[in-house]
């Protein structure tokens, strides 16, 4: 396979054509000027080998050509010298796409020879929120099959025309503290590639999940990943996106996960600051399907949050539906990348306590449909980590 693709390097795009390895090759270039990118992908069983050559383009009739060594390091120009980068083969058996396929062989695909646009900017686009049972009853969802009839949820939803900001360019203004979500970007991934074996995830990316969450959220001096959800666009995919406004946790279920999971220190940990936060990534980035909206913590009231029974065979748990409020603030992150992460604060224990610094510590969040998504493009796939976060 082959594959030639034309870019304009800029500081915002300095990571949007590769991943990991080849990001690093697009910085040592200079400012304001054309590429041309030509990747050769062979197969010599058993991995697959990337050569990647980058040549300067100018209006000259004979243009120099300059080729650049990939490496995991800073990369300096070398005047014959071809990139090689080395990873685990598809197998039979993986069953993301093929853009998918490429992420994980280490090739981000956002290139201007895309045969689809990715959307951008701020959008007018439709949300579901949480209309109350017509009984007046409490609320309830059955995760799994619900007995015999018994409704598998017993309330509705209300669909809003919102505006949902696009924070591309301004990821830096958001924090866990206000807005209950922050952006992670350039974030090197090495130990999981395919995402289709849950063992796997869990011996290899959830190790990866725990440092990002240490080396990213001040003060977090313990972590514990309890579980995760690959999700897919299409009619045959296990779990899609979620198109309705929600959180996944409230205080209280929160503080059971600590006892659940953490049972001989649930006691002690339950006095300091914990938290549950999600690492949300897309596999198959840049994301052009039924993106990640997530609302500004610091917009939604409490009275906009109401507590649902999320009732499973053995026990009961529960998240948070959202009405709709117009005072809150909506925002996605457009053409969400591979290398990219956004921390979802679904809960703060910091956030209970009245005038702090903490701005609620939840984050209610939902997918959604972009008017402007081209056909033809790829469905979203992505996985959630979600975690307990302690300290200080």
């Amino acid at each position: 396979m082959s594959l030639t693709a034309y870019i304009r390097r800029s500081p915002a795009l300095a990571s949007s054509f590769l991943l990991s390895y080849y990001s690093t090759i697009l910085r040592c270039l200079p400012v304001g000027l054309a590429y041309q990118v030509q990747l050769i992908q062979q197969q010599p069983l058993p991995h697959i080998t990337h050569h990647i050559t980058f040549s300067y383009l100018t209006q000259a009739t004979n243009p120099p050509t300059t080729t650049y060594h990939s490496s995991h390091h800073l990369l300096t120009p070398q005047t014959t010298a071809m990139a090689t980068v080395s990873s685990q083969p598809a197998t039979p058996a993986h069953n993301l796409s093929s853009s998918a396929r490429a992420e994980s062989a280490g090739v981000q695909t956002e290139t201007a020879t895309l045969p689809y646009h990715i959307p951008r900017g701020n959008v007018e686009a439709e949300l579901h929120f949480y209309l109350p049972p017509e009984d007046g009853s409490h609320p309830y969802n059955w995760v799994n099959k619900q007995p015999e009839g018994t409704p598998q949820h017993n309330y509705g939803s209300t669909v809003q025309t919102v505006t949902i900001h696009d924070i591309r360019g301004d990821e830096s203004s958001y924090t866990l503290d206000k807005d209950a979500f922050a952006v992670l970007q350039n974030v090197e991934s090495l130990g999981e590639t395919e995402f289709t074996d849950d063992d796997h995830i869990k011996e290899f990316y959830y190790p990866e999940v725990e440092k990002v969450l240490l080396d990213n959220v001040p003060g977090a001096n313990k972590i514990f990943i309890f579980d995760h959800t690959i999700r897919r666009s299409g009619p045959e995919a296990k779990r899609g996106p979620v198109n309705r406004a929600h959180i996944d946790q409230i205080a209280s279920s929160a503080a059971e996960r600590v006892k659940v999971h953490l049972p001989t220190t649930a006691e002690t940990l339950l006095q300091g600051r914990y938290r549950i936060i999600n690492v949300w990534r897309p596999l198959n980035g840049p994301i052009v399907a039924q993106p990640l909206s997530f609302a500004s913590s610091h917009t939604v009231r409490d009275e906009d949050l109401i507590p649902v029974e999320h009732r499973y065979p053995d026990r009961v748990g529960y998240t948070a539906s959202v009405r709709w409020n117009e005072g809150q603030r909506w925002n996605y992150l457009s053409g969400m990348r591979n290398d990219e992460r956004i921390l979802l604060e679904c809960f703060d224990s910091e956030g209970l306590k009245e005038g702090g610094e903490v701005k609620g510590g939840r984050v209610p969040h939902s997918a959604f449909v972009d008017p402007r998504t081209p056909e033809g493009g790829p469905g979203r796939e992505s996985i959630e980590v979600r975690a307990l976060v302690f300290g200080p």
